[in-house]
């Protein structure tokens, strides 16, 4: 299985945005990730559209949305018109997640499905072969940096196989504290796709830190 990493830009120097653009377009990252963020369903603000935008005009690469907000679905069309590849909504924030996906899916992206810390995996078990990607947060979302939660292990196994028993092939993507040393246990256990914000963008090189994520 091909691993793919997609830098977090929340992590990144915004007054040097381009520049940390180019470091990511430069690098074998496949994706670059979009932490959105309302203050109700997270205790934070980050950025909207204009940033988007500004980011799609400045890479190739696919762009990776986590929405961490209330009512997604008034946005899902606005994130499609401005460039969004994969477009992931939160289990806990959407009455009608099924419909949800449908509609990320009429809008031409790929539909994500991203779960809390504390939320079973078992509850995707209804949905799962709808989604295009399953997002297992390894720390409480709303603040990068935090300590990666070592639960995720066992979660990122059981979605392996909620996918195997399903028949579906989501990716697994793990978001939250990743750093070179759970890395390689989490692709071993079914992880496709992981998200790094500071892992990356504070380290000395990050195209070679990229590089060093991808274990290949």
């Amino acid at each position: 299985m091909k691993h793919i990493i997609s830098p977090s830009i929340l992590a990144a120097d915004f007054a040097n945005l381009g520049a940390e653009i180019e470091k990511i377009n430069a690098s074998q990252a496949e994706w670059i990730h979009l932490d959105i963020m309302d203050g109700v369903f997270v205790p934070n603000i980050s950025f909207g559209f204009p940033v988007i935008r500004h980011i799609r005009k400045y890479t190739e690469k696919i762009l990776d949305a986590h929405l961490m907000i209330v009512n997604p679905d008034n946005y899902i069309e606005q994130f499609g018109d401005a460039g969004i590849g994969y477009l992931t909504v939160h289990y806990e924030a959407c009455t009608h997640l099924h419909r949800t996906l449908q509609k990320i899916h009429s809008c031409g992206m790929k539909a994500g499905v991203a779960i809390n810390p504390h939320t079973p995996v078992n509850l995707l078990s209804e949905i799962i072969q709808d989604a295009d990607l399953i997002l297992i947060m390894s720390v409480n979302p709303g603040f990068s940096g935090q300590k990666f939660i070592s639960n995720t292990y066992g979660k990122v196994a059981q979605t392996k196989e909620l996918l195997r028993q399903k028949n579906a092939n989501a990716i697994i993507e793990v978001d939250g504290g990743i750093d070179l040393t759970n890395a390689p246990r989490l692709y071993e256990l079914g992880a496709g796709a992981l998200v790094a914000g500071n892992t990356i963008f504070m380290s000395n090189d990050p195209i070679n830190t990229i590089y060093q994520l991808k274990c290949e």
